[in-house]
C-alpha cells in the first residue's frame, strides 16, 4: 500500500470542498487530470473510481487520497454520495512503500495511506461538515487551511491506530472485539454486564482490562461511541432529534438530549445548527 508523508509544520492549503450526491444510479465520475490532492470520504453506496489504470472500489466508511498529476475517471456507474476535499501541501511530500514504512506520527509530519477504512467514520464526517460550514460561513483562508490540516491529521491518526492494533499481540484482539460489539449494538441500551456475558468474562475483570487498552471505562466508551454516531447523523441527515436518539438506544428524547449535552456541551439542535452550511453537489 502506498503512503503519503507530509510535512505538517505549516498548515495545508485548502482549495475547495463539498458533498456530492449522485443524481441517479447511472451516474459515473467524470474524466479529468488532477492538479492537486483530492480526498474522497464515501458516506453512502459505492464509488467506482480509477487513478490512471488503477481501479478502486470505495464503500461507505472508506476513503481514497489521490495525488496531483494523475488521470481520474469513473469506470462503473453507481448511486452514491461522498465528501470531497481538494488541497495542496505546504511543501514537498514523500511517497512511501506501505510494507516498509511505519506510519508512526511525529511532531512535524503525518503519514496517510492512499486508501483504507476509517477507524471512526463518524468523526471524519463531522470534521468534513465543519470544514464546509466554516468555509461558507466565514470564508477565511487561514481557518480553512487549519481545518483541512485537522482533517488530514485525524486521517493519519486513525490510520496509525489501525496499524498499532493490527501489529499488536493477540491480547489486543479482545479489545477490538468489544469495540466492534459496541458499534454493532449501538442502537440498544448496552450494559457492561451484557458485554461480559457475551464474551464470557467477569464484569470486573473486563472493565479493568478494557480501561487498560482504551484509557476510559467501558461505560464511558459506550457513551462516547453513541455520541459520535449521533453527531454524524446530526451532521449528515435531516432525521429528527427523537429519531436519532432512538437509533442509538434512547427511547426518551429528553434523556438523549441530556446525555448529548453532557458530552458535547451543546444540545443536539444547537450542534446541528452550528454546522448547517454544507455545500451539496448533484452534478
Amino acid at each position: 500500500m502506498r503512503l503519503f508523508k507530509f510535512n505538517s509544520a505549516t498548515p495545508f492549503q485548502f482549495n475547495f470542498s463539498g458533498k456530492f450526491t449522485s443524481p441517479n444510479s447511472e451516474w459515473m465520475h467524470l474524466t479529468r487530470q488532477l492538479f492537486d490532492f483530492e480526498l474522497f470520504v464515501v458516506t453512502d453506496g459505492v464509488l467506482y473510481i480509477a487513478e490512471n489504470d488503477t481501479e478502486y472500489v470505495i464503500e461507505k466508511g472508506q476513503y481514497l487520497l489521490m495525488p496531483p498529476q494523475v488521470w481520474q475517471h469513473g469506470y462503473r456507474s453507481s448511486d452514491c454520495s461522498f465528501y470531497w476535499l481538494h488541497f495542496a501541501p505546504a511543501s514537498s511530500y514523500d511517497v512511501l512503500d506501505g510494507d516498509s514504512a511505519t506510519g508512526e506520527l511525529d511532531s512535524i509530519s503525518i503519514t496517510i495511506p492512499a486508501y483504507g477504512k476509517l477507524q471512526s467514520y463518524e468523526r471524519m464526517v463531522v470534521l468534513m461538515k465543519q470544514l464546509q460550514d466554516s468555509e461558507r460561513r466565514y470564508g477565511m483562508k487561514c481557518l480553512n487551511n487549519y481545518n483541512t490540516s485537522v482533517i488530514l491529521s485525524e486521517l493519519s491518526a486513525q490510520s496509525f491506530i489501525s496499524r498499532k492494533y493490527s501489529n499488536a499481540d493477540n491480547s489486543s484482539q479482545l479489545y477490538n472485539d468489544i469495540a466492534d460489539y459496541i458499534a454493532l449494538n449501538i442502537c440498544t441500551n448496552l450494559r457492561v454486564s451484557d458485554i461480559a456475558d457475551y464474551f464470557g468474562y467477569n464484569g470486573k475483570y473486563l472493565t479493568t482490562y478494557f480501561k487498560k487498552w482504551s484509557k476510559v471505562s467501558i461505560k464511558q466508551f459506550i457513551l462516547q461511541t453513541k455520541m459520535e454516531y449521533a453527531k454524524a447523523e446530526l451532521s449528515e441527515t435531516n432525521h429528527s432529534i427523537s429519531q436519532i436518539g432512538y437509533n442509538i438506544g434512547y427511547a426518551d428524547p429528553h434523556n438523549f438530549t441530556n446525555a448529548f449535552k453532557k458530552v458535547t456541551g451543546l444540545t443536539p439542535s444547537d450542534f446541528r445548527d452550528s454546522y448547517s452550511k454544507r455545500r451539496l453537489y448533484r452534478e
